[in-house]
């Protein structure tokens, strides 16, 4: 919006002087090279939006429930291949920024990160940046189990070590659920953690953007991620948990917690 109104003005202040050679029409000049101006502007945001909307639809539509389920079926939620060891730096990506909710009423943004400039000792809200992170993401209710199945071993294999956190995110894309007053009432009625290192949360409306930068489509499986203080992606699995998946998992987290 911003952008148009100084286009808009610059092309009134052009339209302007040119009119000045003519007398008596340097208003009505003005008024139309603005209006325009304005018009063009307003045409190509409006395409631009059109098309990133086709593009989504195009996208979303290519793929849908019963190929999902189909894909499920076929190899019991394992839509890629678990992480064999922990991810080198180098290769690592970030964590897109996702903003959730807690029943308890508190709100957050993760990855949480350690700022630049600062300690190790920094903290994030009322607790310490933990050294790993494991996310756990469901987009669907048939996916929690596959998600816990990786989040209680975790837990076990780590106990109440402060650098380890575990975040377990169910993702709301109902419109309703995530009007203001809905959305607080749904909170209040939620499963809460009663293990302060395990943080059940819940993230409102559209995630698309989001779902794109992971390369996410198939919603009815889960999506694990092993997270370092930097936010970066150090291991990832899917589906369900195996032994020797959450052993490479464990593995992977406790060389997060010797590099620090």
């Amino acid at each position: 919006m911003l952008r148009a109104r100084g286009a808009a003005g610059a092309l009134l202040r052009l339209a302007g002087a040119a009119a000045g050679f003519q007398s008596g029409g340097a208003p009505q000049l003005a008024r139309a090279a603005f209006t325009r101006g304005f018009l063009d502007l307003h045409k190509l945001a409006n395409k631009e939006a059109i098309e990133k909307e086709k593009a989504r639809l195009k996208d979303e539509m290519s793929r849908g429930y019963f190929a999902d389920i189909s894909e499920i079926r076929k190899n019991h939620g394992k839509i890629a291949t678990a992480s064999k060891v922990i991810i080198p730096e180098v290769d690592a990506v970030k964590f897109p920024d996702l903003a959730v909710e807690s029943p308890d009423g508190g709100a957050l943004h993760l990855p949480l990160v350690v700022p630049a400039l600062q300690d190790d000792d920094v903290e994030a809200g009322d607790g310490v940046i933990p050294d790993a992170s494991l996310v756990c993401l469901s987009f669907r209710a048939s996916s929690q189990k596959m998600t816990e199945s990786w989040s209680s071993p975790f837990l076990d294999a780590f106990g109440a070590d402060k650098n380890i956190h575990v975040y377990e995110v169910s993702f709301i894309d109902s419109w309703l659920l995530s009007l203001g007053p809905v959305r607080r009432v749904f909170l209040k009625v939620m499963r809460k953690s009663n293990n302060p290192h395990r943080h059940v949360v819940y993230a409102f409306g559209d995630h698309y953007d989001f779902r794109k930068k992971l390369q996410i489509i198939n919603l009815l499986t889960g999506y694990i991620y092993l997270v370092d203080r930097e936010g970066r992606i150090r291991w990832r699995g899917f589906g369900s948990a195996t032994e020797e998946e959450v052993s490479s998992l464990t593995a992977s987290a406790s060389i997060l917690l010797d590099e620090k």
